[in-house]
């Protein structure tokens, strides 16, 4: 057997993967469309920071879950050796350079959903890891995911790991769009005030 589906970990792990992403979407548009979280924590940063630690703590539990189920699942001898486990490193450790690099990249309010909640980017990030990877984050955790998989040698991870990103690549058919509709509207509402501005102006010299 090479993946004991009977273990309610697994389960877990796969309910506690989508339920995430699932949920800070869920919140963050609705923080867009009602400012709750920003009336709740009394600020637009302030309830971005409250997001950024549910989030964190999310993805901490998640990672505790996926740990428990890949102990309680079975061991495939063929990548018990020590060229997968070098492999695994490496997928984990460059994972990992991706994620922590776009945070920094970033910053907490671009990294945890900022511009849902109206704190936008003055202009886009083109550094690494973004003039590398379209969606490093994402990238950056599936391969996380994968090199845990591999280092224990458990197929089940591997199940798991393409499940993350089914998940991370349908979380990204609703990310993009909304928030490129966020941007495209902030860009308008500037133009328009630029365009009154320039009127107003006009009318004061012919005063």
């Amino acid at each position: 057997m090479l993946v004991d589906f009977s273990q309610a970990s697994l389960w877990l792990t796969l309910a506690c993967i989508t339920f995430n992403p699932t949920a800070w979407n869920v919140a963050a548009r609705r923080e867009h469309h009602t400012r709750w979280l920003t009336n709740l924590c009394g600020g637009a940063k302030q309830g971005c920071y409250a997001i950024a630690i549910a989030i964190f703590s999310m993805g901490i539990i998640r990672d505790a879950l996926y740990n428990q189920a890949l102990n309680d699942q079975p061991t495939l001898s063929l990548l018990d050796n020590a060229l997968v486990r070098l492999v695994a490193g490496l997928l984990f450790i460059s994972g990992m350079i991706f994620v922590a690099t776009s945070t920094y990249a970033l910053g907490i309010t671009g990294t945890f959903l900022g511009d849902y909640f109206g704190i936008l980017m003055s202009e886009r990030v083109t550094g690494f890891p973004f003039n590398v990877l379209e969606n490093p984050m994402y990238v950056g955790s599936t391969m996380s995911f994968l090199g845990t998989a591999l280092w224990h040698a458990k197929p089940a991870g591997l199940l798991v790991t393409a499940y993350v990103w089914l998940v991370y690549w349908v979380a990204l058919q609703f990310e993009g769009p909304f928030t490129a509709m966020i941007y495209a509207n902030a860009s308008k509402a500037k133009t328009e005030k630029q365009q009154s501005a320039a009127v107003i102006n006009k009318k004061k010299k012919k005063l």
